[in-house]
């Protein structure tokens, strides 16, 4: 058998453009309709979360619902310019402002004037520029390198780390009214082994890709390898999946992926979970039996899901359960909204 999920349910077509924010975990039904909140506002927004998790695809989200849609959207990743050359980069410079500027250069915030700048991996920004950035969103006036000459510009700064700001400001390596200025919305991206019940929607999507750009072909993939994928933590995320899924592709000679083509860890932290998950010893300090109880009916209702494509009534047969008795133990492990009925399974 392979999977396959249903091509309506791994799109969301709520944005504008081609932004899509897949997903129908509880969280991610939270985070759609807060970016659609902050979206009809001009607040400064920062994004926080892990490596890889779509932290500019939830900027990109903002500025499309905005009403600067039609405007640019300027993205700049403050770790990957060279710090010499950053301030040159945001702001701009003059002729003769530095050895080696032969011509006077537009920054990217007069670029991103009427629209978005996004400022990826703001922690990384050096603490100079940082005092130069809080001007910026304080007086909303630029000044470019080598001239008292100021711009006055019309922008909406959204910001995203991977890094705990809160430490770092501890550690003073970022400036601690910057932090405040920035964090006037926050928004946090969950990783995606808080979110297991959206990898088969993920993966849907991304093949459904995938076959678009090679025609002719039509990947699927088995319930096998389905349940290693779900069993995965996902250190990098939703791109290490979207990657993964590529290489599985080009690599295949056939259009069923098997769970044999899945690289080792994904297969080995499948096979250690399910190992380990009754090795508990009852020790001198006893054990939390109902923490336990719960591991064990959250690893028996993820298998469910695995085993049915995420089909929650199929699932609660599976089980054996009532759905009203399934519907509750789904809400006590986040899996569907707590608003939700049994009825809506």
């Amino acid at each position: 058998m392979s999977f396959a999920a249903s091509r309506n349910s791994t799109v969301d077509d709520s944005g504008a453009g081609a932004v899509r924010l897949i997903g129908e975990h509880p969280s991610m039904v939270r985070l759609r309709a807060l970016i659609e909140r902050v979206a009809a506002t001009d607040s400064t927004v920062l994004i926080s979360g892990e490596s890889g998790v779509g932290k500019e695809l939830v900027a990109r989200s903002i500025h499309e619902l905005s009403a600067r849609r039609n405007r640019p959207f300027v993205a700049v990743n403050c770790a990957a310019i060279p710090q010499e050359m950053l301030e040159s980069e945001m702001f701009g410079h003059e002729r003769g402002a530095f050895t080696g500027a032969i011509a006077a250069r537009q920054g990217l915030f007069v670029a991103a004037n009427g629209g978005t700048i996004f400022l990826d991996e703001i922690g990384d920004m050096p603490l100079l520029l940082q005092a130069k950035l809080l001007r910026v969103l304080e007086e909303h006036q630029v000044r470019p390198l080598g001239t008292n000459r100021t711009i006055t510009v019309d922008v909406r700064v959204i910001a995203a780390t991977n890094r705990d700001l809160e430490r770092a400001v501890k550690e003073r390596i970022f400036r601690e009214d910057l932090y405040y200025r920035l964090k006037v919305v926050p928004i946090v991206v969950p990783p995606l082994r808080q979110r297991r019940s959206d990898i088969p929607l993920l993966v849907s999507y991304f093949l459904e890709r995938l076959r678009a750009r090679f025609p002719g072909r039509n990947w699927t993939i088995s319930d096998d390898a389905m349940v290693y994928l779900w069993a995965y933590d996902w250190p990098g995320n939703v791109r290490e999946l979207e990657n993964l899924l590529e290489r599985l592709v080009v690599l295949s000679d056939r259009d069923l992926i098997e769970a044999s083509q899945l690289p080792d860890e994904i297969r080995r932290a499948s096979v250690g979970a399910s190992e380990t998950e009754f090795n508990v010893a009852l020790g001198e300090g006893g054990i939390d039996l109902t923490a336990l109880v719960r591991r064990i009916e959250g690893r028996y209702i993820n298998e469910a899901l695995k085993r049915t494509g995420g089909n929650k009534q199929a699932a609660a047969k599976l089980l054996r359960l009532k759905r009203t008795t399934f519907s509750a133990k789904l809400r006590r492990y986040g899996v569907v909204d707590t608003d939700s009925s049994a009825e809506n399974l």
